[in-house]
């Protein structure tokens, strides 16, 4: 439904609900499960997008909410897809980030790692932005969950060596 509304409406809509949508997730302590996704490009670039409506100054990584059920994989696959057009291949689960937030609520991130095919584009919508960066050239205003999320997956990754 939300894809009906011009892009700049969206964007404005968005920016009001988010702040409403974490006091009420604060006011009834839920925990919020999401997926955050280290998609990579063949030459080990990580995807980073701006987002229209949150933290607008920070790169983040791709990434959204999980359906009830829904696999941390499967959802990873599909924001990334929503969020900048691209493809997402052998995706892995990499971990996750338990943390209580301010306002009372908890976040439970589920970060997936896997390749990517295509060149990234925002979506006009949710994402302002969506570029490759190199790993040691990551942009000033990168977000410390990008720098716990690739961590993670580092830490993860001498197991297989």
């Amino acid at each position: 439904m939300l894809s009906r509304l011009p892009p700049p409406l969206h964007r404005a809509l968005l920016r009001i609900a988010q702040p409403i949508r974490l006091r009420l997730w604060g006011l009834t302590r839920r925990e919020v499960r999401g997926c955050n996704v280290l998609a990579f490009d063949r030459v080990g670039r990580v995807l980073l997008v701006r987002h229209s409506y949150y933290q607008r100054d920070r790169w983040l990584l791709p990434g959204g909410g999980l359906a009830g059920g829904e696999d941390p994989t499967a959802a990873a696959a599909r924001e990334l897809c929503e969020e900048t057009g691209c493809l997402l291949e052998s995706a892995v689960w990499a971990g996750t980030d338990l943390r209580r937030m301010p306002g009372g609520w908890t976040n439970r991130v589920e970060f997936v790692a896997g390749q990517t095919k295509g060149q990234p584009r925002a979506d006009g919508r949710e994402i302002s932005e969506a570029a490759f960066f190199a790993l040691d050239a990551l942009p000033q205003g990168t977000g410390t969950v990008v720098h716990l999320a690739l961590g993670i997956w580092w830490q993860g990754r001498g197991s297989e060596r």
